[in-house]
């Protein structure tokens, strides 16, 4: 098991890594996490919700992704409530369960999912979430050491030595341990270290005289293009450069965001996300991305002079393309008759001629996708309450699998239910083909297939694999 001092201290990518690295060994490994909190999430191939981590460690384990490897999920609608998705599907009546008191209802699903994943595979990779030392949360805890123990699983402490403070992190989490889950540590991890490993002197005999946990790995920064799990973490310093610029307007509830990864990564053009209406100026194109809360990010829009200047760039001829959430922004009316979202009726930005409800059903599946225009066949997946409806000016755009209309398009505006297309190659290319641009990049899953192999091969380069395989029983 990975858990850490901290948030961000690198557990999801270090867990996908021992995935890759375990697997690379032909060992049967997969990946799991208790509960997830994320709106990025994707879909398996039965239509359940996961958290995009554990699909990123499932490919790294090259296994198929399960709703077990991620049985809690809960994705935020406002500062203090989610909605929780319970084995791959919504539970809307857990969201109104407090959070302490939400383990009695949750922490069965939780054991049994852990025990069929042990029994499933040899070896089980845990991500933990935060850190174990946040003791006001111990009594609700089905995350952390809770599920360590439950496990029986080792435990890999990481901190975040970037940040500063890496040692003092360590000791403390360690200290507010219990003792029988202080035996469970089986070492310590400096993640994200950068410059000359020797200034680190003795410290890690230190901390190790203090904790009697040896530091099993320093493992330098590697920056590699692979998904981010529940924080938006891409650079908020907008760029301006000679390639032809596109924006993703960032709302406050922009979801799955790291659909858009390939083109971040893509070298012919600027990619930007933008939460001032001076960054739009000379874009060539305009994502409105996904969002958990749309009426709210609607408003947003509106308030902050987005739905004004994205008139004014429509009639320019900018592309400007709306996903799941984003469409239905761009269309004319958004209804909630279900009041998943507060009951409003809101008024669109009325640059596609749609209309929007909200259903109480939640559409969650894998998607093979065909674009009207051309033929292409793309993969992606959706997961949205909307059902929308258009007019004769929106002409179909996009055909899921069971030829229902999922896109539509209205001369240089476009919207789509589909996530995750940027992730083909064929459609990276259409897409920037309207804005002038040839792109040669190749299929996303690939690029990101490389990187997990370059991040198993960084870990076992820079971690004690042996102390590491003998704490695990890999070797006496």
């Amino acid at each position: 098991m990975i858990q850490g001092c901290t948030s961000d201290a690198g557990k999801s990518y270090i867990a996908a890594g021992f995935c890759r690295l375990y697997a690379n060994r032909g060992i049967k490994v997969a990946p799991f996490k208790a509960q997830n909190m994320s709106n990025n999430a994707g879909v398996t191939i039965d239509g359940g919700e996961i958290g995009r981590a554990q699909l990123l460690q499932a490919q790294a384990a090259r296994v198929t992704p399960t709703v077990l490897m991620n049985p809690v999920l809960l994705k935020p609608e406002a500062d203090s409530m989610s909605q929780v998705i319970l084995l791959g599907k919504a539970q809307p009546h857990l969201k109104k369960i407090p959070w302490q008191k939400r383990k009695e209802h949750l922490w069965e699903t939780v054991k049994s999912s852990i025990h069929t994943m042990k029994n499933d595979y040899d070896l089980v990779i845990i991500e933990g979430a935060g850190s174990p030392a946040e003791i006001n949360l111990r009594s609700g805890d089905i995350v952390n050491m809770s599920v360590a123990i439950e496990a029986d699983a080792q435990v890999l402490i990481a901190s975040d030595i970037d940040r500063g403070g890496a040692f003092a992190h360590l000791l403390g989490t360690w200290h507010c341990l219990a003792a029988n889950e202080q035996q469970r540590v089986a070492g310590f991890l400096l993640n994200k270290f950068r410059g000359d490993s020797t200034l680190l002197g003795n410290a890690m005999d230190w901390l190790e005289e203090k904790t009697n946990i040896p530091t099993v790995g320093i493992i330098p920064m590697l920056n590699l293009p692979l998904p981010t799990e529940d924080a938006y973490s891409h650079n908020t310093h907008v760029e301006h450069s000679e390639k032809p610029e596109v924006a993703i307007i960032r709302t406050p509830y922009m979801s799955n965001f790291d659909e858009f990864d390939a083109l971040v990564n893509d070298s012919s053009i600027q990619l930007n996300f933008v939460d001032k209406v001076s960054d739009l100026n000379n874009v060539a194109a305009v994502i409105l991305p996904g969002s958990k809360h749309v009426s709210h990010d609607l408003d947003f829009l509106k308030k902050n002079g987005f739905a004004a200047k994205l008139h004014e760039l429509a009639n320019q001829g900018v592309q400007i393309l709306g996903v799941c959430g984003g469409m239905q922004m761009l269309g004319k009316t958004l209804q909630d008759p279900h009041n998943l979202e507060g009951g409003f009726t809101s008024q669109g930005l009325n640059l596609l001629s749609i209309d929007t409800t909200l259903e109480s059903e939640k559409i969650t599946q894998q998607t093979q996708a065909k674009l009207v225009d051309g033929g292409a066949q793309v993969l992606g997946y959706e997961i949205h309450h909307g059902k929308t409806v258009a007019d004769i000016n929106a002409k179909p755009y996009l055909l899921n699998q069971q030829q229902k209309v999922i896109g539509y398009i209205q001369g240089n505006i476009a919207g789509m239910y589909a996530h995750g297309l940027f992730d083909n190659a064929v459609y990276r290319q259409v897409f920037l083909q309207k804005i002038g641009i040839q792109s040669e990049s190749g299929e996303w899953a690939e690029q990101v297939d490389a990187a997990l192999d370059t991040l198993a091969l960084h870990l076992e380069t820079h971690c004690d694999m042996d102390a590491i395989d003998r704490a695990i029983g890999l070797i006496d």
